[in-house]
């Protein structure tokens, strides 16, 4: 039988093409997006806003009685800008996306993932949390609260089987990188041990390894995708 999974964001770049990936290699992916995706996926997408907790909650509902293996919690948001010069309501998008989104979602997943006695949760952090950059802020602490919540439920978790990671990228061509600079990209990037910009497909390597059954013995971990 198929393992199912939950991929988030699937309308945006990464999202898109982590459930791409996972489905290319056997997984049966079902998809979470704010909007209606422009092609056709190949696979079902669920609409929902992820800041939305209702909303969520619809969403999951659909898989109740049917086996979840994983949750890839792909979707989110930035906003590149000095806290000073933040308006409000921006600061509470991101971390509404960021955050609260995850936390809807992994609260959600985990009640299916539990009952099947065994599961894969991943979050998404970001090189920016690790780094203290200038001008991100807000974004950095709604990733950096990503960070606490994985390691948190990685220990309410690990009684059933499941484990629950973080991927945190650096600089990846997708766009999420429209609101910064060459200099400012370039700034990150030389802030890892490998001096480029990571790929989608670089992601998808180490997401393929925390989904599979092989990485059991890894929880509560951030990995950082470049190395710091």
């Amino acid at each position: 039988m198929k393992k199912r999974i939950v991929v988030t964001g699937v309308s945006g770049g990464l999202g898109g093409y982590i459930a791409g990936q996972a489905l290319a290699c056997g997984y049966e992916v079902l998809g979470l997006a704010r909007k209606k995706p422009e092609k056709d996926l190949g696979f079902p997408v669920l609409l929902a806003d992820i800041r939305d907790p209702e909303a969520v909650a619809l969403a999951f509902g659909e898989l109740r009685g049917t086996p979840l293996w994983g949750l890839v919690n792909a979707a989110g948001m930035a906003s590149m800008n000095l806290l000073v010069t933040t308006p409000p309501a921006i600061m509470q998008d991101v971390i509404s996306a960021n955050l609260l989104g995850t936390m809807y979602c992994c609260a959600e997943a985990s009640r299916l993932l539990i009952r099947g006695r065994g599961g894969r949760i991943i979050n998404f952090s970001s090189i920016a949390v690790a780094l203290s950059l200038a001008g991100e802020s807000a974004y950095a602490a709604s990733k950096a609260g990503v960070e606490a919540l994985s390691r948190c439920t990685a220990r309410e978790l690990a009684p059933f089987g499941i484990t629950v990671n973080c991927l945190a990228p650096g600089p990846i061509d997708t766009k999420i990188l429209r609101g910064l600079t060459p200099e400012q990209i370039e700034t990150v990037v030389q802030g890892q041990i490998i001096k480029r910009m990571a790929t989608p497909q670089d992601v998808w390597n180490a997401a393929a390894w925390l989904l599979s059954e092989e990485s059991s013995m890894i929880t509560g971990e951030t990995l950082h995708i470049g190395g710091l």
